[in-house]
């Protein structure tokens, strides 16, 4: 048996990271694990200020495309109806790319945007009737076009957000459609080809939803803030065609929570999502249900009151969606935490391990957290709708807690070697080189782990040359 002590590797594409090398190399076999992500850092990107030209209190979450992340104010610009924003992940080269005029050049967006190719779309209120609108532009700002001006009631388009799938954009509408109670529609990217799918009722169905959907197969998965059986609002889904409405589950305003107001992630059969009230401590909850409506589990319940000084700090009041990333759960809360002005949190999916990650102040690093996050390698990045610098809000970075490498195991058996570790560490893939140093160069092993007793399992041939193997995040 042979000892290795601790190094150093190169991880493909040249990223250097600290391994550790188990002691033992059982026939030609060795064992490395990838290190743990960086520590937890929060870094005010961008403050906005109130009445700039750049726009202030931004809303509606962001996107990220490379190294640049687009997004929405609510307010400012060069005419004070909003703007829509560009800023490298640094926080860096802040850009207005457009700012709304107001009418048909819309105004005050409160929904993120959703990009494809080099153009991005978004929806905002005005619009040629007033009544709501959706809108494109390019990258660099140009080629501002109002795709779809509501018409009427029936019709409106002043959404909370957009998906796109192909050359058809979907999204919600809160008060418009044959009921008067909101709709989900469907227009194509070109403008045209705008169809209401669905006219919520009011009754069991729902209404009012004020948060977008989110697309799995052909169909269409999404939250009404009001109705269904309790009028506290219910999980729907609905068929791309606008057949097959289903509602999934209907909130009491119990234990279970009230009135969401945010779209729902999916993983796997599951459909996790936040609401605003409710739930055992009155502050709403963080709620897992199947996408055929079983199985619904209220995960966490928030317990800050909404005010300073709090008891607890958790946060309160969740009106934005949540990111998956393995077996987490990452989201934001409006107010709650130690300062009374909103939380970054994360919890597992199981709902066990809760962690408020950032408590804001209403300083320099933001307050009211209305936007959800979107995540990229281990950074999350998100809104904050007011404080900051100048009190117009801010964009943040927030990098994420250390994550401990789960043990590999390594046994021989026979004319085999057996490696395992443990199922419940998602997002890490087993990876093998015939060489350590820097010119290891690591690949995928094959055959693909088996779970068993809640192991991950992988039976590999002794034979050949030395085998050193990692867990790669």
């Amino acid at each position: 048996m042979s000892i290795i002590k601790a190094n150093k590797f190169t991880c493909p594409g040249g990223a250097s990271r600290a391994a550790w090398v188990l002691p033992a190399l059982v026939a030609g076999l060795g064992l490395v694990l990838a290190g743990p992500a960086a520590a937890q850092t929060f870094t005010t990107l961008h403050s906005f200020a109130v009445g700039s030209a750049d726009g202030f209190n931004p809303w509606g979450g962001l996107i990220l495309s490379g190294n640049t992340l687009y997004g929405t104010t609510s307010y400012g610009g060069s005419a004070g109806y909003g703007t829509v924003f560009a800023l490298n992940t640094d926080g860096t080269s802040y850009q207005t790319l457009y700012s709304f005029t107001g009418g048909s050049g819309g105004n005050n967006p409160l929904a993120g945007l959703i990009l494809s190719g080099n153009t991005l779309y978004g929806t905002a209120s005005g619009g040629s009737s007033g009544r709501g609108m959706v809108f494109a532009v390019n990258t660099d700002g140009t080629g501002f076009t109002n795709l779809y001006s509501s018409t009427g009631d029936s019709d409106g388009v002043s959404s909370y957000g957009l998906l796109l799938s192909g050359n058809t954009l979907y999204g919600t509408t809160s008060y418009s459609g044959s009921s008067g109670h909101g709709t989900v529609f469907a227009v194509n990217t070109d403008g045209t080809g705008f169809t209401n799918l669905y006219s919520f009722t009011g009754g069991n169905d729902g209404a009012t939803p004020e948060a977008g959907v989110l697309l799995s197969g052909n169909t269409l998965y999404g939250t009404a803030h009001t109705g269904g059986s309790s009028g506290r609002g219910t999980v729907f889904a609905v068929n791309t065609d606008g057949t097959g409405f289903t509602t999934l589950y209907s909130f009491t305003g119990g234990g279970d929570g009230s009135a969401p107001q945010a779209e729902l992630v999916l993983s796997g059969n599951t459909l996790y999502g936040t609401a605003y009230g409710g739930g055992s401590g009155g502050e709403g909850t963080v709620f897992a249900v199947n996408t055929n409506g079983t199985g619904f589990t209220v995960l966490y319940s928030f317990t800050e009151a909404s005010n300073p000084n709090p008891v607890n700090s958790d946060g309160a009041k969740p009106s934005a969606g949540l990111v998956v990333s393995g077996n987490t759960l990452y989201g934001t809360a409006i107010v709650g935490g130690n300062s009374g002005d909103g939380t970054v949190f994360a919890v597992n999916t199981d709902g066990s391990g809760f962690t408020t990650l950032h408590s804001f102040t209403d300083g320099d690093d933001g307050g009211s957290l209305r936007a959800g996050l979107i995540l990229s390698g281990n950074t999350l990045y998100g809104e904050a709708n007011v404080g900051g610098s100048s009190y117009g809000g801010t964009v943040f970075s927030l990098s994420l807690p250390p994550v401990s490498a789960p043990q590999l195991g390594i046994t021989p058996s026979g004319a085999n070697v057996i490696l395992t570790w443990p199922a419940a560490a998602t997002g890490f893939t087993l990876q093998s080189t015939t060489k350590l140093g820097s010119l290891a160069f690591w690949t995928t092993n094959s055959p693909a782990p088996v779970v068993v007793n809640g192991q991950n399992v992988v039976t590999n041939p002794i034979s050949g040359a030395h085998q050193f193997f990692r867990l790669s995040q």
